[in-house]
């Protein structure tokens, strides 16, 4: 969206601009200062008309529209949204008004409902403008759609959730070498590494549903930062979009612009260091050194001139979307530095970063469960000799368990592995909670149900499915 503070409704003219005074803009101006804002609204298109309708039924209620006009607007508006939904994409882009679904002359999707509204009920489509900006239009917009992305990242991360419980309980038995500072370090297992990324994204929820703690709170009705004049009910609006509480302050409701992307993109970056390390893994672990692990031809890629590769492109490819997506909570950081408070234009330029981001991790997400559900695991790895010494800890406990003194055992089996006389049973009887023995793999689960579930999606769901009826 093109984010101008408003001016008077447009006349029905498809080359007027909401903000548009009377001397026309330098073309290389417009362009420059619209760049993809027009790509970006074909996005956020459903999100501007459910605010509108809330929108307009709040200005039924203090007076300011009548009960007819609330009636004729609703209904045109319900009809644009159902034209702008997701699934309409390919209807848009041959649609008449212009590529992308906008008129030409029209650069953003504000003034795309005002003008489709004013072409079909005249004088009554330009007063849907009245107590609001489009700052607070942007602002809202920007909160619906990113409520709506977070709660598919949550069932895509909990989709990939499951999957890795399932693995880890199915593959609980099969020993795995662990390592600190890549050597040899202890006996671990595939059941570990499946359920130490299920519980990581665990905490990933965490700080996405703090995230959409902040994301959850009703911007509208701020205006150009300041507020209005008109005796409008924010309450109301509130209760009608589903949100949780108001953004109260009018002033802060607009320096959240960026504040709420960059803390939606921190809660992004987690998933995507989880899905970034475990890539890595799974890259390692593919290597003929490692040899743990392997995937059916057609999930991997070959050499031009090397007959022999299995490549493993496609976490190659994870993990390079999602280090660049670490670093999109720096990038809003400092595109938002040192702005003073009220709105600036450089806000615009987040939705070209923010926006993609979703669509990227989501794909990740499923590409990492695609692979993670063919994965074919080696049986028997620890039994090679070369993973010996993995098993020097478990003859340290042995004798302690003799009630030989800790430093005591450690030096006796440390001296046996010098002079290449260390003797090792490859058993492991690991019983503590969160060990190779006792996996809490319920308990994790358990954990991930709690956290979705303060979501409460539910509610934001009934809310628009009731201002949509």
């Amino acid at each position: 969206m093109s984010d101008f503070k408003s001016g008077n409704s447009p006349s029905g003219d498809r080359g007027m601009k909401l903000w548009q005074k009377d001397k026309a803009s330098l073309q290389e101006v417009e362009k420059f200062t619209v760049g993809k804002d027009r790509e970006m609204d074909l996005v956020l298109a459903p999100f501007d008309v459910l605010g509108s309708i809330a929108h307009v039924t709040m200005l039924e209620y203090v007076g300011l529209l009548t009960k007819e006009e609330k009636e004729l607007l609703i209904k045109e508006l319900k009809n644009i949204y159902y034209y702008f939904l997701p699934e309409k994409a390919d209807t848009l882009n041959n649609s008449p008004l212009g590529d992308g679904g906008l008129a030409e002359g029209v650069e953003d999707i504000h003034s795309q409902v005002e003008l489709m509204l004013t072409e079909k009920l005249g004088d009554v489509g330009k007063k849907i403008h009245s107590a609001r900006s489009r700052n607070d239009q942007v602002l809202v917009d920007l909160k619906l759609y990113l409520r709506s992305e977070i709660e598919k990242l949550v069932f895509n991360t909990k989709d990939l959730f499951d999957l890795l419980i399932l693995q880890s309980e199915k593959y609980k038995t099969d020993l795995l070498p662990g390592y600190t500072h890549l050597q040899l370090a202890m006996p671990s297992s595939f059941g570990l590494w499946f359920g130490a990324y299920a519980e990581s994204l665990v905490d990933d929820l965490t700080t996405l549903h703090a995230a959409y703690t902040v994301v959850n709170k009703n911007p509208l009705g701020s205006a150009a930062g300041y507020g209005s004049s008109f005796p409008i009910n924010r309450t109301l609006t509130t209760q009608l979009l589903g949100f949780e509480e108001l953004n109260y302050n009018v002033v802060y409701a607009q320096m959240g612009r960026g504040k709420t992307e960059r803390i939606v993109a921190a809660a992004m970056a987690n998933i995507s260091a989880t899905l970034s390390k475990l890539s890595m893994d799974a890259c390692l672990f593919l290597n003929q050194n490692f040899a743990f692990i392997s995937f059916p031809d057609e999930l991997t890629t070959g050499s031009s001139i090397m007959p022999h590769k299995k490549n493993p492109d496609v976490f190659e490819l994870i993990r390079s979307h999602c280090n660049r997506i670490q670093a999109l909570p720096n990038e809003i950081m400092l595109m938002t530095t040192n702005l003073p408070s009220g709105y600036q234009r450089d806000l615009q330029l987040l939705k070209e970063h923010i926006i993609p981001a979703f669509e990227n991790l989501n794909n990740c997400l499923q590409m990492a469960g695609l692979m993670l559900s063919n994965i074919q695991v080696k049986k028997d790895l620890l039994q090679d000799e070369k993973y010996k010494f993995l098993f020097s800890v478990e003859e340290v406990n042995k004798l302690v368990l003799q009630g030989v003194p800790f430093r005591d055992a450690y030096k006796k089996v440390g001296m046996d592995i010098e002079e290449g006389n260390f003797k090792y049973s490859t058993a492991v009887n690991h019983t503590h909670e969160g060990s190779i023995g006792n996996l809490c793999n319920p308990q994790i689960q358990q954990a991930m149900e709690n956290i979705i579930l303060k979501f409460n999606f539910q509610k934001v769901k009934i809310a628009l499915q009731q201002l949509l009826t």
